[in-house]
C-alpha cells in the first residue's frame, strides 16, 4: 500500500547521485551508529550511577529522574526542525555539529556541582541528541536499497548495543575506582572516534531546498512537547501544587489541539501528522510508542531495584544490567531473518506479548533470587526487545515514498522520546505511590506496582499491531521476493 495522495511532506530528501551499494550503504550505517553508541553508553552508564548522584547531590532517588527525562525532554522539542535542518544543511555537516555538542555538553555535565547543574547540561546534550538521532536514521534510510532496509536498519542499530552492553559494568567500574563524572568524560574519546567515521564513510548527501520553516507550527509544537511532558513529570509526586499542575495540563492539551489543526492546514508542517493515514506508520508508532514506555522506566527502576532495594554495589548492578544487551546484541544477526520467515505481522504480535511479560518479571525479584536466573531473564527480554524494535521501526517505512523519509524520520523520534520520557515519570510516579507517597525505604516488594504496571502498558499494543494485514511490510522484509 502506498501512502494517501493527500499525504503532503515536510521535506524533501531522495539523495542526488549515484545510488550507494549494499557495502557502503553497510559502512555509513556502522559509522553514523557510533553517535548511538555515546548515547546509549552516556544513558545507560548514567541509570546505573543514580544512586551514587542521589548520594552527591544530596537528593531523593526518585527526583532524579530529571536528569534523564531533561535529556529526553530537549530532544523532543528540537527533533521537529531536524528534518529541515538537515535538507537545508546537509545530513553530514548536521551530524558532525551534533556530534560535536553533545560531546562538549558532556565534559560540562562531569563539572555539575549539583542536580540543577546536571539537568541544565543534561538538557544541552539533549540538543546535540535532537539532531544525531533523526538524522542519523535519516542517512541510513537513504544509503540503503529499499530491499535491504532491514539488514542495514540491523547494522545501524547493532553497534549501539555495544553502548548498553558495556554502560552498566563501565560505570560500576567508574564508580569503584574513579568519581562519577567520569562516566560523561569518557563520551570525548567515543565522539571524536565517531566524528572521523562519519567524516570518512557518511556521504555529502545534496539535498532539494526544503522551501521556508514553519516557525508557528514549531513553536506550537514545542509548547506542546514541553508542557504535556512537564504535565507528566510532575504528576501526582508533590513537585508543584495542584493548580500548577492542572494549568500546566490544560496549556498542554490546548497548544496540541492547536497544533493538529495548524498541522492539517500547512503544506509543510514541522511534524506531518498526515503521515499516520500510512497502517503500518500508525501502528508503528502507537504500538512502539506504548512498548517504549516500559523500556524508558526499566533503566530508571532497575538500578535502584538492584543497587537499593537488594542492596548490590554498582559494579555487580552493572554486570546483571547487561543482561538486557546482551540478548539485544544476540538478536540483531537473526532479526532480518526471523522477520522475513514470520512476516512483520505475526514478529510484532508474539514479540509484544513476550516483551510485556518479561518487562514486569523484575517485579518478583527478591534478595534470595538466584542471580543466574535474573541474568537469564534479562538476556531473553533483551532479545525479544530487540526483535520488536528492528520491527517496529523497520515496518514504519514500508508504505512512505522516498520523499517522506525525512518527515516520518522526525515524527518518529519525536513520537519516541516522548514515549519513552513518559514511561520515566510513569515509572517514577508508580514507585511513588508503592511506598505511599513519603520517604519509605525502597524495599523490594515496592517495585511490585511499578514493574507490573509498565508490563500491563507495554501489552496494550499487541491489539494494535493485531489490526495489520497479514503481508505488512512484505517488499521491504524480503518476504515477497524470498516467496517469488
Amino acid at each position: 500500500m502506498r501512502i494517501e495522495k493527500d499525504v503532503s511532506v515536510s521535506t524533501a530528501t531522495a539523495p542526488t547521485g549515484p545510488v550507494r551499494s549494499t557495502r557502503g550503504s553497510r559502512l555509513a550505517s556502522v559509522a553514523v551508529a557510533s553517535a548511538l553508541f555515546m548515547e546509549f553508553l552516556d544513558s545507560t552508564a548514567l541509570s546505573t550511577a543514580l544512586p551514587t548522584l542521589s548520594v552527591a547531590f544530596g537528593t531523593d532517588p526518585v527526583h532524579l529522574k530529571l536528569a534523564l527525562t531533561s535529556y529526553i525532554l530537549a530532544l523532543a522539542v528540537l527533533a521537529p526542525a531536524s528534518g529541515w535542518i538537515a535538507d537545508r544543511y546537509g545530513p553530514r555537516r548536521v551530524f558532525m555539529w551534533a556530534m560535536a555538542v553533545f560531546v562538549m555538553a558532556s565534559v560540562l555535565c562531569g563539572f555539575s556541582q549539583s542536580l540543577t547543574q546536571l539537568v541544565l547540561f543534561r538538557t544541552l546534550q539533549g540538543l546535540g541528541g535532537a539532531l544525531m538521532t533523526p538524522v542519523g536514521r535519516l542517512i541510513v534510510v537513504n544509503s540503503a536499497p529499499r530491499e535491504k532496509l532491514v539488514s542495514a536498519m540491523s547494522w545501524f542499530t547493532m553497534p549501539a548495543l555495544v553502548g548498553p552492553l558495556l554502560g552498566p559494568p563501565l560505570a560500576g567500574l567508574i564508580l569503584g575506582v574513579a568519581d562519577w563524572p567520569w562516566i560523561f568524560f569518557i563520551n570525548v574519546p567515543v565522539g571524536l572516534l565517531g566524528m572521523w567515521a562519519v567524516a570518512r564513510f557518511v556521504p555529502a548527501l545534496r539535498q532539494p531546498d526544503p522551501g521556508p520553516f514553519d516557525k508557528k507550527g514549531f513553536a506550537l509544537a514545542a509548547v506542546a512537547i514541553t508542557t504535556l511532558m512537564g504535565a507528566a513529570e510532575t504528576a501526582g509526586i508533590g513537585l508543584v501544587p495542584w493548580p500548577v499542575q492542572l494549568g500546566i495540563a490544560l496549556v498542554a492539551v490546548g497548544t496540541l489541539v492547536a497544533y493538529v489543526r495548524h498541522a492539517l492546514r500547512t503544506p509543510r508542517p514541522v511534524l506531518d501528522l498526515r503521515l499516520f493515514k500510512v497502517p503500518t506508520f500508525r501502528a508503528s508508532m502507537m504500538g512502539g510508542a506504548l512498548v517504549r514506555m516500559g523500556l524508558g522506566a526499566t533503566p530508571f527502576l532497575l538500578p535502584l531495584l538492584f543497587q537499593v532495594g537488594l542492596g548490590w554495589g554498582p559494579l555487580e548492578a552493572g554486570l546483571v544490567t547487561i543482561g538486557t544487551s546482551m540478548g539485544a546484541f544476540a538478536c540483531k544477526p537473526v532479526a532480518p531473518a526471523l522477520i522475513r520467515r514470520v512476516g512483520f505481522r505475526q514478529t510484532l504480535i508474539a514479540s509484544n506479548l513476550l516483551t510485556a511479560a518479561l518487562t514486569a518479571v523484575p517485579a518478583f525479584f527478591r534478595i534470595g533470587t538466584p542471580v543466574p536466573l535474573i541474568i537469564g531473564t534479562l538476556i531473553f527480554s533483551g532479545f525479544m526487545r530487540s526483535l520488536q524494535f528492528t520491527a517496529t521501526n523497520t515496518v514504519a517505512y514500508a508504505d512512505l515514498p522516498k520523499e517522506a523519509v525525512s518527515s516520518a524520520s522526525t515524527l518518529a523520534v519525536v513520537t519516541q522520546q516522548m514515549a519513552l520520557s513518559v514511561g520515566i515519570s510513569f515509572g517514577g510516579l508508580m514507585l511513588h505511590v508503592a511506598r505511599g507517597g513519603g520517604d519509605v525505604r525502597l524495599t523490594p516488594e515496592r517495585f511490585l506496582l511499578p514493574f507490573l504496571a509498565i508490563g500491563l502498558v507495554s501489552s496494550l499494543a499487541g491489539p494494535l499491531f493485531r489490526r495489520l494485514p497479514p503481508d505488512a511490510g512484505a517488499q521491504i522484509g524480503g518476504r515477497a521476493a524470498a516467496r517469488g
